[in-house]
């Protein structure tokens, strides 16, 4: 159930659902997803919506009426080979009248020139072009951790225009980490102790990351006395004969320890999307502690690659605009789209298609699910929710980032590999069909292809075919 907090205060874990990181505080009023996790404090909630009216029921509703609405791939090999039969009889058959009745040959002779032109002819040169080059690339795509579900998403994906990227756990690991230790008038080692002691009992997701950060540098951590937990704000412990607080800027404000020595830090580093937490020490300020989620090591690289490809990229994400730009800036993206809902994404998705965008949508997330489904070509980072998996149409199994690019190189690679399949089919079927019919028996009086060397020509045409398609297991996708 969806539902309204009524009575007591709470950080809620909404990243089920969101796909965001970074909890939220919850206090009287505001709305609580189903699917998320209470964390520290007891909320009483008045149930809003259940069954099949949850925020949940409706983005599983919105990845169905995707899917519904996507259209298979046509593809114009398919629509020739079903015109090519009948026209080589209709070829066999005049080249027979015209042997037989008009220049006056004998049977046998007409009858040899007609069986050419139907053995020579390969429709089935036509009918491989496509899929041979397809099922190669799929193989060279799964020997590299790209598995792509649908071979038409190897196809669509070359005319893909931009690329929309999710935040978190996509861009970035979707694990807050400590990423500055701030001292005021001490040491960062004696800054990050404090902190470590006064979140050692805590559960808070950013208590988590500053734990980490302290086993790195210290075999032991203390244990406090008189733990508090304060909702919103922060934890209040004291250890030996001192206070110990840590948190928000709005409870050192609300205890009255002054900020000022470390103003200017904390602005920069707000500013900069990071989460800030204040130590203070009995009653004074000692430093802060910045934690932010990170950035993945080939997102740039990636995002690069893209525009290298001329391919725009977008940032969409439910976290807000501060985070979102600061983020994007690490990556080098330009286009973001922040705050948005799990079922406005997919709305997004749908008004960069009515500008005539071929969209590709990277994502790991239920939260994701929709748009993932909706865009042209879905993109799916392997360790992802299972919904997100499914909805995708390809898989990205390690995690990476770059893979994007990789698979975006091997769709273009597959394509042109496509394209000269069906020109060499088409070029083949439009010179040996001609010679078979005995065009050039009147200007040489002996160039005429008989039938068992008809049945090499088409055997020869399909293995070429096979064989350029081969070629891709060479490919080099970086």
């Amino acid at each position: 159930m969806d539902g309204v907090v009524v009575e007591g205060s709470s950080t809620v874990d909404e990243s089920l659902v969101t796909g965001e990181s970074s909890p939220v505080e919850k206090v009287r009023g505001e709305e609580v997803i189903g699917g998320s996790i209470n964390r520290t404090g007891v909320l009483r909630v008045r149930a809003t919506r259940v069954g099949g009216n949850t925020t949940l029921a409706q983005i599983i509703r919105l990845v169905e009426e995707a899917q519904a609405s996507k259209a298979p791939i046509q593809r114009t090999a398919d629509r020739v080979v079903n015109l090519f039969v009948p026209a080589v009889l209709l070829v066999a058959l005049i080249s027979f009248a015209v042997w037989y009745w008009a220049a006056g040959f004998s049977f046998q002779f007409s009858l040899t020139v007609f069986v050419s032109v139907l053995v020579v002819s390969c429709p089935c040169a036509l009918g491989i072009a496509t899929p041979a080059a397809i099922m190669v690339g799929l193989g060279r795509g799964a020997e590299r951790g790209i598995l792509v579900k649908r071979g038409e998403a190897l196809e669509r994906a070359h005319r893909i225009t931009t690329v929309v990227f999710d935040k978190t756990r996509t861009l970035t690991l979707g694990e807050p980490r400590v990423t500055d230790l701030i001292a005021s008038g001490g040491e960062k080692e004696e800054v990050l102790l404090y902190a470590a002691i006064a979140e050692k009992n805590s559960e808070h997701p950013l208590a988590a990351a500053v734990l980490r950060e302290a086993r790195k540098r210290f075999r032991r951590i203390p244990e406090a006395q008189a733990f508090r937990a304060l909702p919103g704000g922060g934890v209040e412990v004291r250890y030996g004969r001192k206070e110990v607080l840590f948190g928000n800027r709005k409870l050192m404000e609300e205890r009255g320890v002054d900020l000022a020595p470390l103003k200017k830090l904390l602005d920069g580093l707000e500013e900069e999307g990071k989460t800030v937490m204040v130590l203070a020490v009995d009653g004074k300020v000692l430093g802060a502690i910045a934690v932010s989620d990170v950035v993945r090591e080939d997102a740039r690289e990636a995002v690069e690659g893209l525009r290298g490809m001329g391919v725009k990229v977008v940032m969409l994400t439910g976290d807000n605009e501060r985070v979102a730009r600061s983020i994007a800036s690490r990556v080098g993206i330009e286009h973001v789209l922040a705050e948005v809902s799990p079922a406005e994404k997919a709305a997004q998705v749908k008004k960069l298609q009515r500008r005539g965008e071929v969209v590709g949508m990277v994502g790991d997330g239920i939260n994701d699910a929709p748009a993932l489904t909706q865009a042209d070509v879905g993109i799916a980072i392997g360790a992802g929710t299972d919904v997100a998996l499914e909805a995708g149409d390809v898989v990205l199994v390690k995690n990476e980032v770059l893979d994007v690019v990789r698979f975006m190189r091997l769709s273009r690679s597959t394509m042109r590999k496509i394209k000269q399949n069906l020109f060499l089919a088409f070029f083949y079927n439009l010179l040996a069909i001609p010679v078979a019919a005995g065009v050039l028996y009147p200007l040489t009086g002996t160039l005429l292809l008989p039938p068992p060397l008809a049945a090499m020509a088409m055997v020869v045409s399909d293995l070429t075919v096979v064989g350029n398609s081969l070629l891709l297991r060479r490919l080099r996708l970086g």
